[in-house]
């Protein structure tokens, strides 16, 4: 057996966010019992495609003795991942992906009955400039310089009920999904933001599912790329609208 680069899963680290079955073009890993999973040595290349992505870092590659790679065998995997059998029962609906993504596991959810004002009530909008989406944020930006930076999961600006009055004042705000847009790109952009900006601070407010913690990964390989020290703190948000935990925070635990 020869001696090669393979796929190696730490799994005390990997949260089955599925990110690396995305990555991998040879369809040689999967999610088994909320973790990933190597399907077979002879479906991977040992290029290690799948690493970037991992927002944990559970991926390495080492080398050690291991099937040889089998271009056919890939190609015969993927033909047979690609549609059902002919004579295969109707496919049941599919399963919520491990991460728990709230795009991908339904949860029902019970609203608390809004408190009936006992005085005057603004609803004013705290945003201070527009656009918001990540992928539209020019580095020269009037409104990012020296500014404190809010990088938020697209979900949580619908699950944090006070969002306007406890996060968004006297803050720069950039918009995104970790899980569904091009992770890579926002890293680029986020980074030339850093460069450009000079930011006093970057605070990532993520929900609670392992999927979306890819934004805090995503300003810290920024932050990287950029070169420069930016203090970098994060905020979980859980889908009943409860901040589950701050870190790196202090004008939001002084509130």
């Amino acid at each position: 057996m020869p001696v090669r680069n393979i796929i190696k899963i730490d799994e005390e680290r990997c949260d089955g966010c599925g990110q690396c079955i995305l990555d991998c073009a040879e369809g040689a890993l999967e999610i088994v019992d909320g973790k990933a999973r190597l399907v077979g040595e002879l479906y991977c290349d040992g290029l290690g495609a799948c690493l970037s992505g991992c927002p944990t870092g559970a991926l390495t590659v080492e080398q050690r003795e291991a099937d040889e790679f089998d271009e056919a065998a890939v190609e015969e995997r993927l033909e047979g991942l690609k549609a059902p059998s002919a004579k295969a029962a109707p496919a049941p609906e599919p399963p919520p992906l491990a991460c728990g993504c709230p795009s991908t596991a339904a949860v029902t959810l019970t609203p608390l009955a809004p408190e009936a004002p006992t005085g005057p009530v603004s609803a004013a909008s705290t945003l201070g400039h527009f656009p918001i989406k990540l992928g539209l944020l020019g580095p020269g930006a009037p409104f990012l310089r020296n500014a404190d930076l809010l990088l938020l999961a697209d979900c949580t600006a619908a699950c944090l009920p006070d969002l306007h009055q406890k996060l968004l004042p006297g803050k720069a705000v950039a918009m995104g999904c970790p899980k569904l847009d091009d992770l890579e790109a926002h890293i680029d952009r986020l980074a030339a933001i850093i460069k450009g900006a000079d930011l006093k601070s970057i605070t990532t407010v993520y929900m609670e599912v392992p999927c979306c913690y890819g934004f805090v990964y995503a300003a810290e390989e920024a932050i990287k790329r950029a070169g420069v020290t930016v203090p970098l703190g994060r905020i979980k948000i859980g889908r009943g609208g409860e901040i589950l935990e701050r870190d790196g925070v202090p004008w939001l635990e002084a509130a």
